[in-house]
């Protein structure tokens, strides 16, 4: 069973299913630097994308048991396919049983927010993995704040593997990318916003931009999440002041921390020493 945790007081929690939440801790850093960080990947089970829902789920609940355990107060899921799968279920029904008292978060919510004060055309383009794309979240999202827009989706499944053996640059990247821009622009040759809905996408930027179309935004995560952040713990300060401020990063892996290492600090663009850590079953 479940043991509620009260008013715990600790680290900001940040979690992704490997390495590409690092591009919002990052972001979450530069925004919130007083603030101390415990970043968790769960890379021996990445990519998150593919699996069921049930699977999602269960990941991330062990994860945000993990991070309760270690004090922390709030969790943001730095994960789309773990705020898209699993992030509803847990604020609507396992957080009553955790820790009351704690938050969860995700970064679709306050990425869809914003999204419509980017586009001039009405028409905006989501590039993301197979499991948001299925789960549907980002159209269902975008409907409450901007019900006139357009929204298109594209699932690009080579993207994540390309980054995490750093491909991006190659002519595998070349051919994958602007295999899927070709699809997405034609569904619709009027998008003129891409969002990036995966934490990987940013380290492939670059070569996006040189098949993108002049008048095309592209949009990533880190900072509107940042922003958003900032806001709500404005908002929310019974959160903020358990909260702990020593300007601390913690990094923590359930794969080898060697592996880890070299591929974090090409995310989170700084070194990284990280702990292994093993998640426990937990029964919702």
């Amino acid at each position: 069973m479940l043991q509620p945790l009260s008013t715990s007081i600790g680290p900001i929690g940040v979690f992704d299913s490997g390495f590409g939440g690092l591009t919002v801790l990052r972001s979450l850093v530069q925004q919130l630097p007083q603030y101390d960080f415990c970043y968790l990947g769960d890379s021996a089970r990445s990519p998150y994308g593919n699996r069921s829902y049930e699977a999602v789920h269960q990941y991330t609940l062990e994860a945000v048991q993990w991070f309760f355990d270690q004090g922390c107060p709030l969790v943001i899921l730095a994960c789309n396919t773990a705020s898209a799968k699993a992030l509803r279920t847990i604020q609507q029904k396992d957080l009553a049983q955790m820790a009351p008292a704690n938050r969860v978060l995700g970064v679709i919510r306050p990425t869809t927010e914003v999204l419509g004060q980017y586009t001039k055309s009405g028409a905006v383009g989501i590039l993301a993995t197979e499991g948001t794309v299925q789960s549907q979240s980002y159209p269902i999202e975008i409907e409450k704040f901007y019900p006139h827009l357009k929204v298109y989706q594209e699932a690009c499944p080579m993207w994540v593997p390309l980054i995490e053996n750093n491909e991006q640059e190659g002519p595998g990247a070349d051919y994958f990318v602007k295999k899927h821009l070709d699809a997405i622009f034609k569904k619709d040759p009027a998008i003129d916003l891409l969002l990036l809905a995966c934490t990987h996408y940013p380290l492939l930027e670059q070569k996006i931009r040189q098949y993108l179309p002049p008048n095309v935004q592209l949009l990533s995560q880190g900072k509107i999440v940042a922003t958003s952040l900032v806001e709500y713990l404005n908002r929310h300060p019974e959160i903020a002041n358990r909260c702990t401020k020593q300007a601390t990063l913690t990094f923590n892996t359930t794969d080898s921390t060697a592996a880890f290492d070299q591929q974090a600090a090409h995310f989170f663009g700084a070194p990284v020493s990280s702990k292994e850590v093993q998640l426990l079953p937990v029964r919702s």
